[in-house]
């Protein structure tokens, strides 16, 4: 596979990042995957953690060669988060369980699947337009579906952060799985929590990123959101992918060839990698972040079969 990656989260106005985010790959199957931690939720960053720890540790332990179903993998993967977040809930004796929405994309042998709860989007770009994208599990989606206000009126509208499906609930996520998409060389997949997508238009994004680098261009993107957003700006984060021409030999140093991964072997970096903390260091000490890892961790593997 050939194909130019990006990622980055900045913290916005927020004093915690409760996004977490991650691409892996191995020489036939790449997932990527974000998680955008509910804040009126008890330590959302926490349920985004584990969610996106979750898949790329199935994605790993099943990705090996192909995934041969890769739809019922992203569904049982979303479910599988929600229990271990669940799990965790109650390991801790927690009052409320945290929460988070989830989007997660597979590609492999030149297509694409994803999967969705809450309100965190994937955008298929083409051609310097919009493709495909998904709906909100929202209230304003809702409304629109119903044909009762407009895509205009719902960025304003006083619902418009209201959700009504995400992980760590006390109902069972409602996860939509998308039909198998053919992608085109050129194509973009941009995946993104809703404190990036609420600021840039797909539009603004698929007409300056058609035949332009995404390496250049998204760090434009997330700079601009942010500072429209100003002081009260949310967490922003996004995953962005362009397919490259499969068939030629030539190599670019933005692109990524999968073939020099090792057999057997995976890829991967999350917005952590990044040096991105969540918790100001002086709340914190390194002994109670490695126990935390080490109990997320555990949640995950009690429900990861």
């Amino acid at each position: 596979m050939r194909f130019t990656i990006f990622q980055d989260s900045h913290i916005g106005g927020r004093k915690v990042n409760q996004d977490r985010q991650a691409y892996s790959y191995s020489r036939d199957v790449l997932l990527m995957v974000i998680a955008d931690g509910m804040g009126g939720h008890a330590r959302g960053e926490i349920a985004a953690e584990i969610a996106v720890n979750t898949l790329t540790n199935r994605f790993q332990q099943e990705a090996r060669s192909q995934l041969r179903r890769p739809g019922e993998f992203l569904e049982a993967s979303f479910n599988a988060a929600h229990r271990a977040i669940v799990a965790f809930a109650d390991q801790h004796d927690m009052l409320e369980s945290p929460r988070t929405t989830l989007v997660a994309c597979i590609v492999q042998d030149g297509k694409a699947w994803w999967a969705h709860t809450g309100d965190s989007r994937l955008y298929v770009l083409r051609r310097g337009g919009l493709a495909v994208t998904t709906l909100d599990h929202s209230r304003v989606q809702q409304l629109i579906d119903a044909g009762m206000i407009t895509q205009e009126m719902a960025a304003t509208h006083p619902d418009r952060n209201k959700i009504y499906s995400c992980l760590g609930g006390v109902i069972p996520p409602e996860v939509t799985i998308s039909d198998e998409w053919l992608l085109e060389a050129g194509d973009s997949i941009v995946l993104s929590t809703d404190g990036f997508w609420s600021q840039v238009s797909a539009q603004t994004m698929a007409s300056k990123l058609r035949g332009e680098n995404i390496l250049r261009l998204m760090p434009q993107f997330l700079a601009e959101a942010e500072k429209t957003a100003g002081n009260s700006s949310d967490n922003l984060s996004v995953v962005a992918l362009t397919w490259e021409k499969q068939d030629e030999e030539e190599r670019d140093s933005d692109t990524t060839v999968t073939s020099t991964v090792p057999l057997d072997g995976f890829r991967t970096q999350t917005n952590l990698d990044q040096g991105d903390a969540s918790v100001p260091p002086e709340e914190v000490s390194e002994e109670e972040i490695e126990r935390a890892i080490a109990e997320i961790q555990n949640a995950i593997r009690k429900v990861s079969r």
